[in-house]
């Protein structure tokens, strides 16, 4: 078999593993580690497995690459500490996990004093990408890119593959990504809510779903997730509404503050899961309280207020009951 390029990877979980298996399908050399051992399909692939950090120094021809995949934090920081004890001047590191980039400057900064280079990758496409073909996101200095980035393209999808910048940039290009990702979920959850709760018809959600990626202006792999659940007949009502992430958004907010950028769709989005995990909900108990206190509101649901609800505002929503006709008269704006 033509070994096209080689690299070695920590972490063979469904990201790692995947693009390992991604890798030897091209005909690249592939060397791996992980704590619970390889699965026997990435064995039975030709991956060459490592049990000791230290043997990828003796398996591994100079200048190394090594890729990261393994969950962001302190678990990074050990990795690289011990990886770094048994590697030469010129070797790479590559992260490719969830990290936060201000981590990853100062990871390149311990790591270049040592003559090792350190880059940041954010990988984007979930295990699909891994699988199909990635989306990479590249940060640190040229020396280090120039000896990873082959291995990038070949991982990649076409055209899905960027070098961002110096050291950090890799990392916080995901981040905000992922921001806009957390701000879309959110705009697709809520059209979702509103179709599923049309008044007057129970709408085919999964033709209109086909319909918005074929050509709409919000068209996105997203929608054709929403549309690919609808047409397994998933059953929303049967899904737990407790919404959970690993917090790298988090971070993105509080970058936000510090460069006083506004960016209240993406907060708002964060706020809503946490919204989605608050099974005491004293937040609505005390507001309960306050409009007790101030307007004499009943606690509880209320037929009565309920009524005053939906019969306050004279006009606008339609509630009549049978078909509406489609004689609507001319439209006064065109939509997007």
């Amino acid at each position: 078999m033509e070994i096209k390029k080689e690299f070695g990877i920590i972490g063979l979980g469904r990201m790692g593993g995947n693009l390992a298996s991604r890798a030897l399908k091209k005909g690249m050399r592939v060397v791996g580690f992980c704590r619970k051992g390889a699965s026997k399909v990435l064995i039975d692939a030709g991956i060459a497995e490592v049990r000791r950090i230290q043997d990828f120094s003796t398996t591994l021809n100079p200048p190394r690459a090594i890729l990261i995949y393994i969950p962001a934090g302190p678990a990074v920081d050990s990795t690289l500490g011990e990886l770094s004890l048994y590697l030469q001047p010129e070797d790479v590191i590559v992260d490719g996990g969830n990290s936060y980039w201000g981590d990853s400057i100062r990871r390149y900064q311990k790591l270049i004093g040592k003559g090792i280079h350190f880059v940041d990758v954010g990988t984007s496409g979930g295990v699909e990408g891994a699988i199909h073909g990635a989306c990479f996101m590249a940060g640190g200095d040229s020396e280090g890119i120039a000896r990873v980035e082959p291995i990038l393209k070949e991982l990649a999808i076409e055209n899905g593959h960027i070098y961002a910048g110096p050291p950090g940039t890799g990392h916080f290009t995901k981040l905000v990504h992922n921001g806009i990702e957390f701000g879309m979920l959110q705009a697709i959850g809520e059209g979702i809510a509103l179709l599923e709760r049309y008044p007057h018809h129970k709408l085919n959600i999964l033709e209109i779903l086909r319909c918005w990626r074929n050509g709409s202006v919000i068209r996105s792999w997203l929608v054709e997730l929403m549309e690919a659940a609808y047409e397994t007949e998933v059953e929303l009502k049967n899904i737990p509404p407790y919404v959970e992430d690993t917090g790298e958004v988090n971070w993105l907010v509080e970058d936000a503050i510090r460069m006083e950028i506004p960016i209240p769709v993406i907060a708002q989005s964060i706020m809503q899961l946490f919204v989605s995990r608050d099974d005491k909900k004293d937040w609505a108990r005390a507001i309960a309280v306050m409009r007790h206190q101030f307007g004499g509101h009943p606690y509880g649901p209320s037929d009565v207020i309920k009524k005053e609800r939906k019969e306050g505002r004279v006009g606008g929503f339609y509630e009549g009951s049978g078909s509406i006709s489609t004689e609507t008269g001319p439209r006064t704006s065109a939509g997007s």
